[in-house]
């Protein structure tokens, strides 16, 4: 486990790059020949931070505040080679903007998609994308907290090939 805690005076983004590394570095210490995988995403309204609601009132309180207004979803990766100890790392923003959902919508999809472990309280992979008006970034893949074409090029160097 690692300490999910924004530090103080942390910007969002990196916080979710810090936690993806000591992720990484965690699960590297007992796999000493892996290519190890680590990520985090953490989500800002107006610069501000936006946990993991964990249960069902925070969730209502997260898509109310979100209700038709822009967050950013800070997807940050890591790959690090313990083997060798090298580390390659990144943070790919994602821009959603969300419907101007009514409270008895909001209750109507935390009921059906339960989010409660998602940064933002939302899972767009899912019932999500109804509650979303339009997203805007890089990779759509960093959206639901794994930047593929991030990884992809970082696997290169570390001389994997996907294809």
């Amino acid at each position: 486990d690692v300490d999910e805690t924004q530090l103080e005076g942390e910007l969002p983004q990196d916080t979710a790059l810090r936690l993806a590394k000591d992720k990484a570095i965690k699960i590297g210490a007992t796999h000493a020949d892996a290519l190890i995988i680590g990520c985090d995403q953490v989500a800002t309204l107006d610069n501000i931070q936006l946990g993991k609601p964990l249960n069902h009132d925070n969730a209502t309180k997260q898509l109310r505040l979100m209700r038709g207004r822009e967050v950013i979803f800070h997807s940050a990766l890591c790959l690090y080679n313990a083997r060798t100890k090298h580390m390659q790392a990144t943070v790919v923003p994602y821009i959603v903007q969300f419907r101007n959902l009514t409270d008895a919508q909001i209750e109507s999809y935390l009921l059906k998609e339960q989010p409660y472990h998602c940064a933002g309280s939302a899972k767009s992979e899912g019932l999500g994308i109804a509650i979303i008006e339009k997203m805007t970034g890089e990779d759509p893949n960093a959206l639901i907290g794994l930047p593929l074409i991030a990884l992809i090029n970082m696997l290169n160097q570390e001389g994997v090939s996907v294809i």
